[in-house]
């Protein structure tokens, strides 16, 4: 399912770069249990919030969107 496969990059990168939920909720000014919810894969995420999330993941949507697809 394509939300889950989005929540487990955003929390990915996040953990990657050492960025709690509540820091990157901060700055991407989202609330930390929308953060939470959309790593569950458990909220469709919109594409403005896709960008401000990996904006402040210093990613962009290209380099976001190069996982593999698995299973």
């Amino acid at each position: 399912m394509i939300r889950a496969k989005v929540g487990t990059r955003i929390r990915q990168i996040r953990k990657a770069k050492k960025i709690s939920q509540e820091t990157l909720a901060n700055i991407c000014e989202l609330d930390r249990t929308y953060i939470t919810s959309v790593e569950c894969g458990k909220r469709n995420i919109s594409i403005i919030n896709l960008e401000k999330i990996t904006d402040a993941l210093g990613v962009s949507l290209q380099e976001f969107f190069s996982f593999t697809n698995e299973k």
